[in-house]
């Protein structure tokens, strides 16, 4: 967490400005550059430790923290969850669920979702 916190301290150093027009560069690019690369192309992720995921995996990852971040961030500062579009959730809902799936059982998610009275424990919990 400490090296999450210098990195995010030394990206914002030269202030917010700075920072919009990194970001605005930056989306401008991958505007441009995503829609030619494979999909199945490989991309290196140094900050997990040496490894890749294809960019159709990379790309869902980083939405589900974007999604995920900006809730916690809002409700961290008492302001309402963002609406993203459905294009955007769905994929993220999907996930969750898939690794809600993983780590509890079917049933479980089934009852957690649907029958709250029948679920034994939260699918919630690690």
């Amino acid at each position: 967490m400490v090296r999450i916190r210098r990195g995010g301290d030394a990206t914002a150093a030269d202030g917010h400005e700075v920072l919009v027009a990194r970001v605005r560069d930056t989306v401008a690019r991958l505007r441009e550059e995503l829609p030619t690369v494979r999909a199945g192309r490989p991309i290196r992720v140094r900050s997990w430790g040496d490894w890749s995921l294809d960019l159709d995996d990379f790309l869902l990852t980083r939405l589900l923290e974007l999604v995920v971040h900006a809730d916690d961030l809002a409700y961290s500062v008492g302001l309402p969850t963002p609406d993203f579009p459905e294009r955007v959730t769905a994929p993220v809902v999907e996930l969750l669920a898939r690794l809600a799936v993983r780590r509890h059982g079917t049933v479980e998610v089934i009852r957690g979702l649907a029958r709250t009275e029948r679920a034994p424990t939260s699918i919630a919990g690690l």
